[in-house]
């Protein structure tokens, strides 16, 4: 896989395939998008050698292209949300997780703080509950846009130094590839604790 991904990044696609991944992961979230984020971007270190073309992606415009797809992706979950109706906060109600999110995201971005939506981005499936929580809450966009692009950034900027300074370090290989995997999914684990920690009381 590390060979067709190399392969692919001689060509402009590689941010087609990229975007479309990161945009469509906040409705499926099993789609690999930051493994393929990781893979491009170590795939980028390799250029000429190994059969590489030269015409790999620029790690800034790999960087940009993921982060806009994010926050593309988490408004479009917020507007499918905002007008889901009845039946989106029935579904809502009946889970725990998803109403617990709901209640401090709103808590939180109403207090200016949404460092929350910044945190749930690595954790797996945050950014589909934070989006969508947001969204059934009627939350307004000036308040969640501004920490949506603010995740975007972090998560892609992350994902995107993973893959580079892996490819760099231990060559654009399978170790290099498993090392920033497990780097991007200890981030996620340490992310979703965060999220999942209850508040502390207040009185």
């Amino acid at each position: 896989m590390l060979e067709s991904v190399g392969a692919l990044t001689g060509s402009p696609w590689i941010y087609a395939v990229v975007a479309v991944s990161v945009l469509f992961d906040v409705f499926v979230p099993v789609l690999p998008s930051g493994m393929l984020v990781i893979m491009a971007a170590t795939a980028a270190t390799a250029a000429g050698t190994a059969g590489v073309p030269h015409g790999v992606p620029d790690i800034l415009l790999l960087t940009l292209c993921a982060a806009t797809a994010s926050v593309l992706g988490d408004l479009a979950a917020f507007r499918v949300a905002w007008r889901g109706g009845a039946r989106l906060d029935r579904a809502i109600a009946r889970s725990r997780r998803l109403t617990s999110a709901q209640e401090r995201l709103g808590t939180a971005l109403a207090r200016g703080g949404g460092v929350l939506v910044v945190i749930a981005r690595f954790a797996p499936a945050g950014r589909s509950i934070v989006s969508l929580g947001a969204g059934a809450a009627h939350r307004k966009v000036r308040e969640f846009l501004p920490w949506s692009v603010l995740a975007g950034i972090a998560w892609a900027g992350y994902s995107v130094a993973l893959g580079y300074f892996g490819g760099q370090w231990l060559g654009a290989t399978w170790l290099a590839t498993g090392v920033s995997l497990l780097a991007l999914f200890a981030a996620g684990a340490g992310a979703a604790f965060l999220v999942r920690r209850p508040r502390p009381s207040t009185s």
